[in-house]
Formats: structure tokens, C-alpha cells, sequence
């Protein structure tokens, strides 16, 4: 039996989006990738400071995380080259269609190969990765005062860095060059 509260259902129902955008797959446009998965960040960002304003930290965090892997996949197009050296070969795919393993890391950013691929882009991105995965670990585990399940003891913690890693990535959109 569903016991969720009305202040809740109200911001799920306000905050959701008007229409479902199938995600552009790399392998046939690099740029129409990029630019989905930048409006997917700005989106996922969003919703995260909506559920911060409502006090649901967990959901933020989750939405923070989403957040920053939509962007890691777009700040990948940039790095094709390194990304095709770190994960040469290919891959077959639903449709039975062979495609180079690197665009395929790219379309999905395995959140096991997030730190590796953070690497590759060589600035800050390692440590917001970083973060980003602290708040997948809180988002399903919630807050840990021992840190043996989760980094953060309690809620604070964990709403400073949503806001932290929310930050960046409107700071990292904003500094994006406009493709159209």
C-alpha cells in the first residue's frame, strides 16, 4: 500500500517532464549525442534542486548523479580519441550491429567505468566523479554516522555535495559551446 504524502505526489506530478526524448545514439551523430545528453543534465539538475526544496536528499542525490553522468557522456564526445584507446574493439548491439566499443562506453558511461573515464578528461572531472558516485552509494543507502554504508553520516553532508555537484554541472553547461 502506497503511503506517500500529498507535498511529494504534487512534486512528482509538477515535476514531470512534458515529453519522453529518445536519447540520440553516438555511433550515428556525435553532436546530436552531445546535445541530448546536455539537455538530459540541465533536466536531471533541475529535478535535483526541486527535491532538495522539498527535502527529499536522497532523491537529489540520485538526481545529482544523473546529472553528472548525462554530462560525463557529453564531455566524452570531445575525448573520441582516448576513449577509442582506452576501450578499443567493438561491441554487437541489440540490432546485431557492430559498433566501436568506445562509442558504446560513450552512449551508456557504465557507472563501474566512470572513474576511468573521468580520467580521461584530465581536470577536475575525476574528483566530481568522485563525488557524484558518493551520492549513488547515499542515494541507495541513505546516510551511514559509522561511514561503513554510505561516505556521508548524515543528510547535511550529503545535501552540500548535491549542491556542490549541481553547481558544477550548471557551471559546466553554461561554458559549453553552442552547437546549432
Amino acid at each position: 500500500m502506497y503511503t506517500g504524502s500529498p507535498s511529494r505526489d504534487k512534486l512528482i506530478r509538477h515535476t514531470a517532464l512534458p515529453h519522453v526524448e529518445e536519447l540520440a545514439k553516438p555511433w550515428l551523430n556525435l553532436e546530436a549525442y552531445r546535445e541530448a545528453r546536455v539537455r538530459e543534465a540541465v533536466y536531471e539538475a533541475e529535478l535535483a534542486e526541486e527535491f532538495l526544496k522539498s527535502g527529499l536528499v536522497r532523491n537529489a542525490a540520485g538526481k545529482a548523479f544523473q546529472a553528472w553522468k548525462s554530462l560525463l557522456g557529453a564531455l566524452l564526445v570531445d575525448k573520441i580519441e582516448e576513449v577509442e584507446k582506452a576501450y578499443p574493439g567493438v561491441v554487437r548491439i541489440r540490432e546485431g550491429k557492430r559498433i566501436k566499443k568506445a562509442l558504446w562506453v560513450i552512449a551508456l558511461v557504465p557507472t563501474s567505468q566512470m572513474k576511468k573515464l573521468a580520467q580521461l578528461l584530465g581536470g577536475e572531472e575525476s574528483a566530481l566523479t568522485s563525488i557524484a558516485l558518493d551520492l549513488h552509494s547515499y542515494q541507495y543507502n541513505g546516510p551511514d554516522p559509522e561511514g561503513i554504508y554510505s561516505p556521508y553520516p548524515d543528510e547535511k553532508s550529503a545535501q552540500r555535495d548535491v549542491e556542490i555537484l549541481v553547481g558544477k554541472v550548471k557551471e559546466y553547461v553554461a561554458k559549453l559551446p553552442r552547437r546549432s
